[in-house]
């Protein structure tokens, strides 16, 4: 079905407070209980607010839910051609909508990570680097850039791949943490398959990083392997950096 013919099934869709009986309405919900009380389910439909014919917009959004295993993650890294194919009652401008709702909740998340913020550990380092990969359906490398004292002087993307590799160049690593004098930097790429196996690849890419930041008198703290699900690589933990 084309996208004219779903916004077409949207118009005449009954709008969220006709189609949902009066304990379920997430609008009313919201307004007495608040925000925190609602369910994934009832904000997703404060969000597209209809469903369509043999489906209201509850059923609706739980089936979207359960297609992606309740995790909004999961359900960022559609398109939004992807969303008006898959699901009946979505036209272009609701998936617009669900994935700007998305997007906002991810720099939302980044705003925690200001000028100020200390890397201590791998997992201050994959919750920065989660915020800005997590959704993504193809490989990117990434670099953080640290002070002496591990506070966080720039987060840069360095390459973009497929859904299997991406590319680096030693000297595009290097560039972004010289130009801000850094003491230290912190590696990164993620695996869209949410494997946390590092390949061939992986660790000769490690070792030729660790030897260019000898050189400029760096170090490689780390090299971080992003997946969903709080998963991740770390060569530091594992020593084997």
């Amino acid at each position: 079905m084309m996208i004219q013919e779903y916004d077409v099934e949207y118009r005449r869709s009954k709008p969220l407070q006709q189609c949902v009986a009066e304990d379920d309405r997430p609008r009313e919900k919201a307004k007495q209980f608040g925000f925190k009380q609602c369910s994934d389910r009832d904000l997703l439909a404060l969000i597209i607010g209809s469903g369509s014919r043999g489906e209201n917009v509850l059923e609706l959004c739980q089936r979207i839910l359960n297609d992606h295993n309740g995790k909004f993650y999961n359900l960022a890294r559609n398109s939004i051609r992807d969303l008006v194919r898959k699901y009946r009652g979505i036209g272009e401008v609701k998936a617009i909508e669900i994935l700007a709702a998305l997007e906002l909740a991810r720099r939302y998340q980044l705003e925690r990570f200001d000028d100020d913020f200390q890397i201590t550990t791998s997992k201050d380092a994959y919750d920065l680097l989660w915020a800005k990969m997590g959704s993504l359906n193809h490989e990117e490398i990434w670099t953080i850039m640290l002070s002496r004292s591990k506070r966080v002087l720039g987060v840069e993307r360095i390459s973009t791949g497929g859904t299997s590799l991406a590319i680096a160049d030693i000297k595009m690593v290097m560039k972004p943490a010289i130009e801000r004098l850094a003491d230290s930097i912190i590696l990164a790429h993620n695996h869209p398959s949410d494997s946390v196996r590092p390949s061939m690849q992986d660790n000769d890419l490690t070792k030729k990083v660790a030897a260019a930041c000898r050189t400029m008198d760096m170090a490689l703290i780390d090299h971080i392997i992003v997946c969903r699900g709080g998963l991740y690589y770390s060569y530091n933990d594992e020593g084997t950096l």
